[in-house]
């Protein structure tokens, strides 16, 4: 998006670990940047080619890329195969279909090579005038993304009733014309959606089942895609950037075969929460020495948690972090939750040592909360509007949500209150029961967020076209779209912290209360 595009060498490097691990790959441009260079460094590596030209709402720039297409396709046909014209571009609306037929038209009439346009599976079923136009069919099927999205271990089923079903259709209109399946793939980090959940082990087992049931079949395909494309998380989120078979700096996200584990080196954080420990109880060891053996326990154990959370939190979103914007916010976040675990802790050591709490800190500790629940309610508005592409913020709010659990297990123990009066935020500052209302409005906003987010993820379910096509009836759409919405357990984990949070403001008293009683 900002042309910045990678050197020939950076080419030349990737196309040597592409050759490695196939025989052909397929590029979506012509024309952009250093692309005219890939077909004589694919050469190099014994590589062949399915070329494609982007296409989109500017003709200037799609006669550049079919222009360059046609020049790419005639003067190396030894390396590439086959053409791809346009990519999506019916799905965005970038074009009608009489336009894109126009430049099907006239890059089979220009070059040798067999020739297609690729989209979503159900744009050929929407525009079936295109089976005509093409030398083959190029579909993607993403179960991931489908309207109605389909958890992993029905996937391979579901490309082979997919693949079968568009054979079935094409064939009463251009019987045996090839098939090739131009995207499958799934995610290794990011939102859920419906049942179909991210994860590096979901993504081993999508592409192990989709080879087999290829295989099987004998299906042409391509898996999307080769390395993680960080710059999509402007677009996509941080799902988005992360479909790759290596990351971004070209390690293998998982083995094509052999077991697979989400986080092969999930002991450094364990380390690293450990170091963290070691070094707090060294630095506090005679404040902790007063305690008696089971508050002392108690506490140890809740700041092991905080520090594994904390570092967990930290190497997470790092992670997902790609710009210098995403970078410099996942550093004010963990720095603020740095900042927040070493009060909780405070404030629960003062309660397990039966002290005055200090209204200094706890003032902080309040702030900071409070800073949280904003953030809490912006993030959760932004779901229920158009959470297509957001992540739930669940690291983000484990050390807040676990830190609220803890004080109240130490409150319930160290000063033997009833479950309800230690979850209350009575261990926050004295001035916290001057502002009633400011609590009651901000326990009334997580609340209607949440509900706004479960109706907004229902119905963006319920009124997709594939929804439709496949449940006319209302009630049946609506209880599929309820399904997808509440099997959706990252969604259920945020409701869940939501209810945490709201939860000290329901038991909390206001200073009248107290002052009356």
């Amino acid at each position: 998006m900002d042309e910045i595009f990678p050197t020939v060498a950076q080419l030349d490097a990737d196309l040597r670990l592409m050759s490695e691990k196939t025989h052909s790959i397929r590029t979506y441009a012509s024309g952009e940047g250093t692309m005219p260079e890939i077909p004589q460094l694919a050469r190099k590596y014994g590589l062949t080619m399915i070329q494609g030209a982007w296409l989109g709402g500017i003709k200037k720039g799609n006669k550049l890329e079919i222009d360059e297409l046609i020049r790419s396709a005639n003067a190396n046909p030894d390396v590439v195969k086959r053409v791809i014209v346009g990519n999506e571009v019916l799905l965005r609306g970038d074009l009608e279909p009489e336009e894109l037929i126009q430049y099907i038209r006239a890059v089979k009439q220009a070059v040798k090579q067999p020739v297609s346009y690729a989209d979503v599976w159900s744009m050929y079923m929407k525009y079936p005038e295109l089976i005509n136009e093409v030398d083959f069919i190029t579909i993607h099927i993403l179960p991931y993304w489908e309207d109605e999205p389909i958890p992993v271990d029905a996937a391979p089923a579901h490309i082979e009733r997919i693949y079968k079903h568009v054979q079935q259709e094409a064939q009463a209109i251009a019987p045996n014309k090839p098939i090739l399946i131009g995207e499958s793939g799934w995610p290794s980090e990011g939102r859920q959606r419906g049942l179909a959940v991210p994860s590096v082990v979901n993504e081993a087992k999508f592409i192990r089942g989709l080879i087999a049931v290829a295989n099987a079949n004998g299906f042409d395909y391509n898996i999307v895609e080769a390395i993680n494309q960080s710059w999509k998380s402007e677009l996509e989120g941080v799902v988005g950037a992360n479909w790759g078979l290596f990351s971004v700096d070209r390690q293998e996200v998982f083995p094509l075969t052999g077991k697979v584990y989400e986080n092969p080196l999930w002991y450094k954080a364990w380390a690293i929460a450990a170091a963290i420990f070691v070094f707090v109880v060294a630095v506090f060891r005679k404040p902790l020495q007063a305690l008696s053996f089971l508050p002392m326990a108690g506490l140890l154990m809740f700041l092991q948690i905080l520090a594994l959370l904390w570092v967990n939190q930290a190497e997470l979103l790092w992670y997902a972090s790609y710009t210098l914007w995403q970078r410099m916010f996942t550093l004010l976040v963990v720095g603020l939750n740095a900042i927040l675990a070493g009060l909780i802790v405070q404030n629960g050591y003062a309660c397990s040592a039966k002290l005055e709490i200090n209204q200094k800190y706890a003032g902080y500790l309040y702030q900071l909360y409070l800073l949280f629940y904003g953030f809490a309610i912006f993030k959760t508005f932004s779901l229920a509007v158009d959470g297509r592409y957001i992540s739930f913020p669940i690291l983000t709010a484990s050390v807040p949500v676990i830190g609220i659990l803890g004080l109240t297990l130490v409150r319930y123990f160290s000063a033997h209150k009833s479950l309800s009066e230690s979850m209350a935020f009575e261990w926050l500052p004295t001035n916290f029961k001057k502002y009633p209302g400011r609590h009651k409005w901000l326990a009334c906003a997580l609340i209607g967020t949440g509900f706004m987010l479960v109706i907004g993820e229902a119905l963006a379910f319920f009124q997709s076209r594939d929804l439709i096509l496949a449940y006319p009836e209302f009630g049946k759409r609506l209880a599929t779209s309820l399904s997808f919405t509440m099997g959706n357990i990252q969604l259920v984990q945020w409701l869940l912290c939501l209810v945490v949070l709201v939860l000290p403001f329901a038991v909390s008293r206001g200073e009248s209360e107290i002052v009356g009683r």
